[in-house]
């Protein structure tokens, strides 16, 4: 649990798009990996099988609230991914660009865009992370990068930061 913590909360951060609800997501997903170890050890990939707990608990809490899209409030908890080079700042901006940009996604295209880019999974892996085909996977990843490109504060970011 302690060395998969950081990529969880990171995978939960991005999908609720709020450090408290991303810490409640991964709490509650390792209570129930808990209960069932027997059942996740045992599992082929255990990895993905807490992955698949993840996005589950995740789609049930927003089914409750299906019109409501989260934007992100304070990510200063996370741990942070050690960036090649280049300037601080305008990486810490471009960063906030890309969070505010995935809170205007509805869920299921956010979920497939994370797990396929940010999460680099295999459309398979993210089809069995979502419960869904892979040509869902494939439909909601391309509607959620074109929505993300249209973005004007997005597109000017990468236009203008250097990195085309």
């Amino acid at each position: 649990m302690t060395g998969r913590w950081p990529r969880l909360m990171r995978t939960a951060f991005l999908l609720t798009g709020e450090r408290h609800a991303a810490e409640d997501l991964v709490q509650s997903t390792l209570e129930r990996v808990y209960v069932a170890w027997r059942r996740v050890g045992s599992a082929d990939d255990p990895e993905a099988y807490v992955r698949r707990v993840m996005i589950n608990a995740h789609a049930r809490r927003h089914r409750r609230r299906l019109k409501e899209f989260l934007a992100p409030r304070d990510d200063a908890g996370l741990v942070r991914e050690v960036a090649d080079a280049g300037d601080r700042m305008a990486q810490a901006d471009d960063r906030d660009a890309l969070l505010e940009a995935l809170a205007q996604l509805p869920a299921r295209q956010r979920e497939a865009v994370v797990l396929r880019y940010w999460e680099d999974l295999t459309e398979t892996q993210t089809a069995e992370a979502m419960g869904c085909s892979v040509g869902t996977v494939k439909s909601n990843a391309a509607k959620g990068i074109a929505k993300l490109r249209a973005l004007p504060g997005l597109a000017e970011t990468v236009t203008h930061g250097g990195r085309k």
